[in-house]
């Protein structure tokens, strides 16, 4: 290669570099923590532009369909639970999202190896062999069991705008474990985006009134345990989901090895639960039809959705797309749940909105820092 056409090379690279920190303010990668620019620096100088492209897809792709899975299972658990017929057992359902979670997670693992032989011997040295890694996951798949479970518990004991306000507890809790977790620090505007969300969230949820029938199946309404269920949970969630991120990014374990690990790890956690509460595994299935089964892909493929969005973006993130699924659900609720559209409720989701890019703002000395680093 000629004198010339290293100097043609060399200004090329920079003018994509200089490109690609001129875009970032006005991209969705600005939603990146301002707490990992170092590492991520680090990480662009060693990926080439079409790499970084392609893992901010990934990373915005899978927050669009996790915000689609929540909205739609929202709306599907609300209408299972107006339908007039013989309700499920929510620990069956746990359990058999797991179960199929767990298959999906195989597959992908022989896809990933290429071969039937190499997969097996993969998932046997990956789950077997290095038990004390499979240990480390067995902390948060316990803990996703239970949370998910004590969301069943509250959603039966409170009324639907109570409990998903009292649930988006669970990002300030997230982002609390973040602090303590993984040594983040979360700047002021973040922490004020946080309540701005939680604020947004409680208006949008308490401005909505249904009327829509209530089973009669559901069990008499405790708003004590509802509550503390709920809060369990919030707790459980932002424990769980960063611990999970960790052990995700500090390893080059791919997700669906991981998910596979998580599955295992939870089947005899869900098994143990659903016996704790009806003592017997004969009536696992009684209550399911088509609509259920539908819940349980629903679940199962928005775990493994989470897991694609704690690789490739973190858990404040993922709990914000979560957010603006529910205000999702609660406009696609005034059609189909003649819920009343009033003047709160639009405040409501204005702050949330807002307080996605409030969150996502970065100013611009640490911009300009990146970008002299970067050249």
């Amino acid at each position: 290669m000629t004198s010339t056409d290293d100097i043609n090379l060399q200004e090329k690279q920079k003018s994509t570099e200089e490109n690609l920190n001129e875009d970032e303010p006005a991209t969705a990668e600005t939603q990146l923590n301002s707490e990992n620019m170092d590492e991520d620096i680090k990480k662009n100088q060693n990926y080439s532009p079409v790499m970084r492209n392609h893992y901010g897809y990934i990373k915005y792709v899978s927050l669009a369909i996790l915000t689609i899975q929540n909205a739609a299972l929202g709306l599907s658990m609300r209408y299972a639970r107006t339908r007039e017929v013989e309700m499920f057992a929510s620990t069956a359902a746990v359990l058999m999202a797991e179960v199929l979670k767990l298959a999906i997670c195989i597959v992908l693992v022989m896809q990933e190896s290429r071969s039937l032989k190499k997969g097996a011997l993969t998932m046997y040295s990956t789950v077997i062999l290095n038990i004390k890694d499979t240990l480390r996951v067995c902390v948060p798949s316990f803990l996703y069991v239970i949370q998910n479970n004590l969301l069943y518990v509250s959603a039966s004991n409170l009324d639907a705008a109570t409990y998903q306000v009292t649930y988006q507890l669970k990002l300030l809790t997230t982002a609390f474990f973040a602090v303590i977790v993984l040594k983040r620090k979360l700047k002021k505007w973040q922490w004020g985006a946080l309540a701005l969300l939680v604020a947004g969230i409680a208006l949008v949820q308490l401005s909505s009134t249904e009327k829509a029938k209530v089973s009669t199946n559901l069990p008499q309404q405790s708003k004590i345990l509802g509550f503390g269920a709920a809060l369990a949970a919030c707790f459980i969630s932002g424990f769980a989901g960063i611990y999970f991120e960790k052990v995700l990014k500090e390893s080059d374990i791919s997700v669906w090895m991981r998910n596979v690990q998580l599955s295992l790890a939870s089947l005899p956690f869900g098994i143990a639960t659903h016996l704790i509460n009806y003592g017997t595994m004969a009536d696992l299935l009684k209550g399911f039809d088509g609509f259920v089964w539908y819940l349980v892909v629903l679940q199962a493929a928005g775990g493994l959705i989470v897991a694609v969005v704690v690789k490739y973006a973190d858990n404040i993130l993922k709990g914000f797309a979560t957010s603006v699924a529910i205000v999702i659900s609660c406009i696609a609720s005034i059609y189909i749940f003649d819920f009343i559209l009033t003047v709160q409720f639009a405040i409501g989701a204005l702050l949330v909105i807002g307080s996605i890019f409030l969150y996502g703002y970065v100013p611009k000395k640490r911009t300009e820092t990146r970008t002299s680093l970067s050249v």
